[in-house]
């Protein structure tokens, strides 16, 4: 005999779901002859019945990724979900970039590299985003020949 009415009832009482129901397989022809609440609670108190407990999801997994991104790895475009200014926006991106340049605009104004007014041609220039990088920007000033004219 079927004893889904049973596993029905025991759920209710225990406040678990029907899969959570554990049924003693020695004390099966008791538990099918029980077939109020009443009865099924008896069962609960002498232990023929129990809700086993509930499965935990292990962390293991989740941790040993993390200590690998720590480590600087998992990190690549195929990990990568989401547009291109996903995982750092458009501004993030601005921002890093103009302060780079004009932290070495200072400097090349600073140890006289350049003049103060090529320093804010090229600040406008850069504020513009005329220059990719720092690289580029420094490219820029080669070609056109704007560094200061060192004599001696």
């Amino acid at each position: 005999m079927s004893l889904k009415s049973q596993r029905r009832i025991a759920a209710s009482i225990l406040n678990v779901g029907i899969n959570r129901v554990w049924i003693d397989p020695e004390r099966r022809e008791d538990v099918e002859l029980a077939i109020t609440r009443s009865e099924i609670r008896k069962l609960i108190h002498e232990g023929a019945i129990k809700a086993t407990p509930i499965k935990g999801e292990s962390r293991w997994r989740a941790r040993a990724l993390k200590e690998k991104r720590r480590k600087g790895l998992m990190r690549g475009p195929g990990t990568r979900k989401g547009g291109r200014y996903a995982t750092i926006s458009r501004k993030s991106r601005w921002i890093g970039r103009i302060r780079a340049i004009r932290k070495r605009l200072r400097l090349l104004r600073a140890r006289r590299i350049i003049t103060p007014s090529t320093y804010r041609e090229l600040y406008l220039k850069a504020k513009g985003g005329e220059f990719k990088s720092i690289s580029d920007m420094e490219r820029y000033i080669s070609q056109r020949g704007l560094r200061r004219k060192t004599f001696g």
